[in-house]
């Protein structure tokens, strides 16, 4: 029962981001600015993104309209911008979360995992734009940034106050947000942007203590290390092209969510250092 109200929350919140992330760029340009309204998630209609034709009810139905249409507007008969792999993510993710969530579903466990879902559809707007876009907005990097807060404070509470929690999340934010400051500071923001720096507060949160920061650095620097590599053998990618390391960043705080404790554990036992 739990897996199926986690795929049918996973498709509509992976509609919802596909969403989110084309009206947050529509509000950025220069041209859509005299009609904001157009493109608020609250105010504004689903349309077209192409003809700009509002939708009806029977075009969005996730992964069943677009198989229904093609992959084309009904309208304008163009291809459709976003394919169903935002909602097929999602949902994969969501389950993915429930089968290895590092937790026991006590009430702890419970209130981590229903903040975590959130988060994750904040992480994954995340790697979307700025796959897309070469951009992280303040939008998305602030609204984790609270939500980790809120898991933050909830924590604080189940623990009855206990100091460590507040510390540990301090030393991750130093060790992730600290140093991509410096790294900004030194570079004057060629090596890394304001918005890694931005990211790397919620991040910094989320991973807990100073390990789980250090491993999520550790992982999307291999991860960007490695994807780097395979674009420049593939031609795809010069020694000049600019690569945003912010898909890196996310899909290294999801692994380090899920999986972060087992790593560690794993890589003190390699070194004896338990």
């Amino acid at each position: 029962m739990i897996i199926i109200v986690l795929i049918l929350l996973g498709l509509c919140f992976g509609s919802f981001i596909s969403a989110l992330v084309w009206r947050l760029h529509k509000q950025f340009t220069v041209e859509d600015k005299k009609h904001p309204r157009d493109y608020s998630m609250l105010m504004g209609r689903s349309m077209c993104s192409h003809c700009g034709h509002r939708l009806a009810a029977r075009d969005l139905v996730p992964i069943l309209s677009w198989l229904s249409l093609r992959g084309k507007c009904r309208y304008c008969h163009k291809k459709i911008q976003d394919s169903p792999l935002t909602e097929l993510v999602t949902v994969a993710l969501f389950i993915v979360s429930y089968m290895a969530w590092p937790y026991d579903f006590n009430t702890v466990g419970i209130f981590l995992f229903i903040i975590w879902l959130p988060i994750l559809i904040s992480l994954i707007a995340l790697f979307i734009y700025d796959l897309r876009h070469m951009l992280l907005p303040d939008r998305l990097t602030f609204t984790l940034f609270g939500l980790t807060l809120v898991q933050l404070g909830g924590l604080l509470v189940l623990s009855g106050g206990e100091i460590n929690i507040l510390w540990n999340a301090l030393l991750g934010v130093i060790a992730l947000a600290g140093f991509f400051y410096l790294l900004f500071q030194i570079s004057g923001g060629s090596w890394i942007g304001g918005g890694d720096v931005k990211l790397g507060l919620g991040l910094g949160i989320l991973a807990g203590n100073l390990a789980g920061a250090l491993l999520i650095l550790f992982l999307a620097s291999a991860i960007g290390t490695l994807v780097s590599i395979i674009l420049l053998l593939n031609g795809r990618a010069s020694k000049k092209t600019q690569v945003p390391f912010g898909p890196f960043l996310v899909t290294a705080a999801i692994v380090g969510q899920l999986f972060g404790p087992l790593l560690i554990h794993w890589y003190q036992n390699q070194f004896l250092l338990i």
